[in-house]
């Protein structure tokens, strides 16, 4: 049995201008002319320095992520949220849409400790896990997951192996 939709042409031009539905549109933009490689964790704490908010660091976690592509030259980076005191929510879905709307086959993600301690918490290894899974399904692989404190110290999980 095979069942087919049919739509009277009047119906379709009806969607075509209807302020009901929701349009989803794809719009990608590189205007960055610079291109800078990403090498090492210096070259990525350096980026994310220049991001966080040093009126905010030593009291709200800040969560961002850097896009690369290929060959890991640095696309363009968002800030992903803002939390409170000890913690702040990372949404998989956006992480990946923004991804995937940039065309990126790499990111980078980080967020502060507002404590100063750098150590990754339980919380911090599992979200790293599960983004880093999830990047496995589209081809966007996380090279490294940059954990900043207000005082300038860092963890890097691609330098000390846990990634």
């Amino acid at each position: 049995m095979q069942t087919e939709l049919l739509f009277e042409k009047s119906e379709l031009s009806h969607f075509e201008t209807s302020t009901e539905l929701a349009e989803i549109k794809v719009v990608y933009r590189n205007e960055n002319k610079s291109k800078v490689k990403i090498t090492n964790s210096k070259d990525v704490f350096n980026i994310l320095n220049s991001l966080y908010d040093k009126d905010t660091i030593g009291f709200q976690e800040q969560f961002y992520m850097l896009l690369l592509n290929k060959a890991n030259v640095f696309l363009g980076w968002t800030k992903l949220s803002t939390g409170g005191i000890s913690g702040t929510v990372v949404d998989l879905k956006i992480i990946f849409a923004t991804a995937l709307k940039a065309l990126s086959s790499a990111i980078i993600i980080s967020h502060s400790h507002p404590s100063g301690n750098i150590k990754p918490s339980n919380e911090d290894i599992s979200v790293t896990k599960k983004i880093n899974d999830a990047g496995k399904l589209f081809e966007i692989k996380l090279l490294d997951h940059v954990i900043i404190a207000p005082d300038g110290s860092y963890y890097s999980f691609a330098d000390e192996g846990t990634l």
